[in-house]
């Protein structure tokens, strides 16, 4: 069994973050990391108590927040340092019990890295703003033409073998951080795979998708992002 942590970006997630922490599989993961980006409300507190291990990381970003728990699981002991992260939004929106069908093909070798897509599984009506799935079809099929990548989706739900996490060198610090691990993995030649996943509506207002100046600093970062590891 391969040891599994799990972070956890969460900005201003108060009402779902202890439902995410308390629906991974227990027993399944060494330890929760609920980086705590910039919150104004009770976040941390909750994580915390729901049995997470809780990291600040003071400056916005997602990235940031990502950035801060890969240092820290990296900068465990060889014994405690972990073989596979899994990357979870905050929001309740996935479903975390499906995370051993994003680790098993990592688990047995067949690949380094999975993305969950929510293009090829179950999304709950409303779960996704146009917006969004224009997004991902356009993010996906630039992917496809630039770097012959066969992605459906940029999803948040995601695991990847640490040491191959390290060697893609992110360094996105907002929003162009799932789709630089993409095109970097692409580029890279890293063996991946898409599972299917089920996406529900978020708990709360998407701080990206939920307004107009998020959803294009997004678009215009994921583009962007895109062109810059050609």
């Amino acid at each position: 069994m391969p040891r599994i942590n799990v972070i956890i970006p969460a900005f201003n997630e108060e009402q779902s973050i202890a439902k995410v922490v308390q629906a991974i599989p227990a027993g399944y993961v060494g330890e929760v990391i609920v980086v705590n980006n910039n919150s104004s409300d009770d976040t941390a507190r909750r994580a915390a108590m729901a049995g997470a291990t809780v990291l600040d990381e003071p400056t916005p970003g997602y990235g940031n927040a990502c950035l801060k728990g890969i240092a820290y699981a990296a900068a465990k002991p060889a014994d405690e340092r972990p073989d596979i992260i899994v990357f979870l939004d905050g929001d309740f929106s996935d479903y975390p019990e499906e995370m051993p069908m994003l680790v098993q093909p990592i688990a047995a070798g067949q690949v380094d890295m999975v993305i969950g897509s929510r293009a090829l599984g179950m999304r709950e009506s409303g779960s996704m703003m146009p917006q969004q799935v224009f997004g991902n079809w356009l993010a996906t099929t630039l992917l496809r033409w630039l770097y012959k990548a066969r992605f459906t989706d940029l999803g948040p739900f995601r695991a990847i073998r640490l040491d191959t996490l390290l060697a893609l060198g992110m360094r996105d610090r907002t929003y162009g951080w799932t789709v630089e691990m993409q095109a970097k993995a692409a580029r890279q030649k890293i063996r991946y795979t898409e599972i299917p996943v089920t996406y529900r509506k978020r708990i709360g207002t998407s701080k990206v998708s939920g307004t107009l100046k998020g959803t294009v600093l997004a678009g215009y970062k994921i583009i962007l992002t895109i062109f810059k590891y050609l």
